[in-house]
């Protein structure tokens, strides 16, 4: 708001387009300042302030804007502005021209985007790598062996110093080169392993939202909201910035993201709102707390890269080598000066020689604690985790939590939602009966599936068009329009499109199939009360006036739940007249209806029921107001039923297959659907997912004792008609009994099930934002078939850090053996082994062999076998095998051929060196088993 005595810094953002600075919005945000918001004239003032409309929301067109200036006194809004501007509200202003779309909007309010971490640089993670204990007892050690080999080269006087090449600072340098490897290697492999996890960050971020824009919905990116823009919420989504509440239906929000506090805050409308504060003159706190329009964000703290249980379990295991290492190490340091010291009895050697010995000793030493430490093992795991997490999301895994990619590798039992994960998620009606006597068929060479007894032969959509009385053709069109989330697209291809829940979009398509034109017209009918859909009720309702005393209530829903609260049902004999459309529902007639639902079930559709019921007077009297509103199960009663339809949702392609790579796996897939009993069955046995197992209700299966519950569990193969919370009880249940349970979800109800389960996976076409954000792994394309791959990729992560984990534990083993063994059999304290060579044996082991082993891609095999148990130890008892023969075998080879070199004099040396060097080549081929 700009107040004309206030006296601005810069005159340019005096003559703003706006009548509000990013510091008002804050504060009015921050605060949840309702008075400030009176003050600037509630929502008519902010949408007339930041020059957007509440029906049409932004024009696509706005580039730069005229300001709002003292001439224009509606726009002006009196507040006095805060002191100090805040240089940040020309965020991002740099890099934007004025033809940019919304160049003013963006120069003084930003984009929607938070600021991103900076990534530490290259030299960052050099400089971190450098710190590390081992590298700096590697550094000492080779400036202590480089000072001396410039001393004995340059400084101290030689005999045959014609003959003797100065080549003793090489060793030091040498040292230097490798610790210069090691540093830059591990930091690159850091450093692409952060731009990794950055990248899929972003990718986890970034979302679609419904915004008003043009006066059409469009789905805008999350990133390119901005402020002014209308916004349309529903239930499951993450709301995407802070924003004040024009329309809503009993809106309640969880805004634990921002204040902790775990219950829903009830919302209410601007406009509620400051009537409420006028009517509240003496400010009662208790009533102001209550007054609030105020939308948060819930914008999530980022999680950082935790460590994961295979990695947990690995860091203890080097650990532990790294004790045995060190014991070695300090045996062998206090062996070596025992026996140098003693040679001091035959005569002391010059200083020069003294310091000489000591720090070739100390330089063995140390070298022998780096080869000992095994810290290439974390190194493994990391680089098996990123290049598996990056390849996952070409396989449509977008992998959340590090942890769940290796806890697939041990999953025992996924439960996955029928649609649109086993299922296509592209619905359409096939076949439905409006009344008891009209029966369609969307194509007739089916009739003979849908051969009904006791009802007409089925109609085409062409005759059903020319049989239906516009009185219900009107009902069903609103039926269909208003009782609907849906909203309709038009493709670059100039095809009208739904977008929406399919089951929504399905019944509009139907309405196109019937060649009904501008039926979307209908949402100009505000409703008065809206029940969204809920898996708890199955069915959505809404209420609207027809006209004057004139209220209608629309259902539609689960059938079989419609059909114990129905009490008529429209009579197509009397369907001219709008008053008697109706007649009682019988026994009979309910047994008919039965008979439908299950012939439409047998043929695995799912079927909708729709109803509608018609009041005089608004609130009806007699009925349960709870928060001024009427409670659905109250307006559901007696109401009339209009018909049913049957919705096809064909397989995935490629359903079967999962299913079965799965089974032969040892990973049992169990069926959990919001679908009645019998729809559930029929798909369930189409997939390969029920054989000879237990089916059963959600109802039935929430009221088992636990003793049952324990029988039934493993057994159970579907669970029709399940809600979130069976979900969960059945997630919880399966763990219980030692199961390793991935589950998959997209409402905003499964974050529970989601969060129980060992891996929750959420859908990221089809799934809400909180089902999202409850789950570790997104399958991108929602498809069944994705999971399999997951399970492969596990598998592969876990083998991959065994083979390395074997290879690392021979060389290991092999080494320090060696060097030990050889250093105190030798005269000269000197192990076979020098430091640069043990050095290059590491770092040849802890870098390229992890990248070769840490990269393997899966391969079908690894279906062919069980899942591993939860406390499988990590080294298997063929693995033990494997190291210990392979250790012994070099172990022996070498010390015969050290010996055989030590025993030797002269040129005959030289030659057994050559062979030596030929023999442990040959023999440093590791083959790597794995059972």
């Amino acid at each position: 708001g700009m107040h004309e005595e206030c006296d601005f810094p810069d005159y340019e953002e005096y003559l703003s387009p706006f009548a509000f600075t990013p510091q008002i919005l804050s504060k009015l945000i921050d605060s949840k300042d309702v008075n400030l918001l009176k003050d600037i004239d509630g929502a008519e003032g902010l949408l007339t302030g930041l020059r957007t409309n509440s029906k049409t929301g932004l024009s696509s067109n706005e580039t730069t804007l005229s300001p709002i200036t003292s001439d224009d006194p509606d726009d002006i809004v009196n507040i006095e502005v805060l002191e100090g501007q805040d240089k940040n509200s020309q965020l991002q202003s740099s890099d934007i021209s004025k033809n940019t779309s919304f160049f003013h909007r963006i120069k003084i309010y930003g984009r929607n985007v938070l600021p991103t971490k900076k990534q530490k640089t290259i030299f960052q993670l050099m400089w971190i790598a450098l710190q590390e204990k081992i590298i700096i007892l590697l550094a000492i050690a080779a400036i202590l062996s480089l000072g001396l080999g410039l001393y004995e080269d340059f400084g101290a006087k030689h005999e045959d110093e014609e003959h003797k090449p100065k080549v003793s600072w090489v060793e030091g340098v040498a040292i230097f080169v490798a610790i210069f490897i090691v540093v830059l290697v591990s930091s690159l492999n850091h450093w692409q392993k952060l731009r990794q996890f950055q990248k899929l960050n972003a990718k986890k971020e970034d979302r679609d939202v419904k915004a008003i824009r043009d006066g059409k919905e469009f789905l805008l990116s999350v990133y390119n909201i901005l402020v002014g823009d209308i916004l349309k919420l529903e239930p499951g989504d993450i709301v995407p910035t802070d924003g004040v509440l024009i329309d809503s239906y009993n809106l309640k929000c969880d805004e634990s993201a921002a204040t902790g506090e775990s219950d829903a805050v009830r919302k209410m409308n601007c406009e509620d709102c400051l009537k409420a504060l006028e009517k509240n003159v003496e400010h009662d706190p208790s009533t102001l707390s209550k007054l609030d329009p105020f939308v948060i964000s819930g914008s999530k703290v980022l999680e950082g890269v935790g460590n994961t249980p295979l990695q947990k379990k690995l860091s203890k295991l080097a650990d532990d080598i790294a004790k045995l290492g060190g014991g070695a190490t300090l045996l062998m340091l206090i062996v070596l000066l025992i026996k140098y010291f003693i040679s001091f009895n035959f005569g002391i050697p010059n200083t020069t020689s003294i310091i000489q010995s000591l720090i070739r000793i100390l330089t063995s030493t140390v070298a022998l604690i780096v080869v000992a430490i095994p810290e290439g093992l974390p190194l493994a795991v990391t680089l098996a985790l990123a290049f598996a997490t990056t390849r996952m999301l070409k396989d449509n895994n977008l992998v959340r939590v590090l942890s769940a990619c290796e806890t697939m590798g041990g999953a025992t039992t996924v439960c996955s939602d029928k649609t649109g994960t086993l299922t296509q998620n592209n619905m359409s009606v096939v076949t439905g009966t409006i009344g008891l006597t009209l029966n369609f068929l969307k194509d007739l060479a089916r009739a003979n599936d849908f051969s009904i007894p006791n009802l007409n032969r089925p109609i085409s959509l062409q005759e059903l068009k020319e049989t239906l009385s516009p009185v219900i053709m009107n009902l069903l069109e609103e039926s269909f329009v208003i009782n609907s989330t849906a909203f309709e697209n038009v493709s670059e291809n100039g095809q009208i499109t739904f977008t929406g829940s399919k089951t929504e979009t399905a019944l509009l398509s139907f309405l196109v199939d019937m060649d009904r034109k501008n039926f979307m017209d209908l949402r100009k009918i505000k409703p008065i009360q809206v029940f969204p859909f809920s898996s708890e009720r199955k069915a959505m309702g809404v209420v609207i006036e027809k006209e004057k005393s004139k209220w209608r209530f629309y259902v539609k829903g689960a059938s079989e739940l419609l059909l114990e609260k129905a009490k008529f049902i429209v009579n197509l004999d009397l369907s001219d007249d709008e008053v008697s459309v109706y007649s009682n529902l019988t026994e009979e007639n309910i047994t008919a209806l039965r008979q439908i639902i299950e012939n439409y079930a047998h043929q695995s559709l799912r079927t909708i029921c729709m109803g509608y019921r018609d009041f005089n007077e608004w609130p009806p009297s007699g009925m349960n107001v709870v928060d001024r509103e009427i409670t659905f199960d109250d307006l559901v009663k007696n109401v009339i039923l209009l018909g049913i339809v049957g919705i096809e949702d064909p397989l995935r392609d490629g359903v079967r297959e999962a299913v079965q790579d799965c089974n032969r796996a040892g990973v049992k897939v169990r069926m959990v659907t919001g679908d009645n009993i019998m729809t559930a069955k029929s798909i369930a046995t189409q997939c390969g997912i029920y054989t000879d197992g237990i089916v059963i209700e959600g109802h039935e299966f929430r009221n088992l004792l636990p003793d049952e519950m324990n029988t039934v569990v493993p057994n159970l193969q579907v669970l029709a008609r399940s809600s979130p919370q069976d979900k969960k009880i059945l997630v919880e249940k399966l763990r219980e009994l030692g199961e390793v349970v991935a589950v998959t979800g997209d409402g905003t109800n499964d974050g529970p099930a989601l969060k129980a389960a060992d891996v929750g996976f959420s859908m990221g076409i089809a799934g809400t934002e909180v089902a999202k954000e409850a789950s570790s792994i997104v399958l991108m394309d929602d498809n069944f078939s994705s999971i399999v791959k997951a399970i492969m990729w596990g598998r592969s992560v876990n083998d991959s850090v065994k083979k390395f984990l074997q290879f690392q534990l021979t060389v290991n083993l092999t080494a320090v053996l060696l060097t030990f063994i050889s250093a105190v059999s030798s005269d000269q304290q000197e192990a076979i082994l020098s430091a640069v060579q043990l050095l290059w044996i590491n770092l040849i082991m802890n870098t390229l062999a992890a990248l070769a082993l840490a990269t393997d891609p899966p391969t079908p095999d690894l279906l062919k076998r069980k899942p591993e148990a939860r406390s499988a130890s990590l080294i298997s008892l063929d693995m033990w095998k494997m190291i210990l023969g392979q250790c012994e075998h070099q172990e022996r080879t070498s010390n015969d051929i050290s010996s055989a070199y030590f025993n030797q004099e002269g040129k005959e040396a030289k030659k057994v060196k050559k062979e030596v060097k030929e023999h442990v080549d040959a023999d440093d081929r590791i083959e790597i088993v794995l059972d």
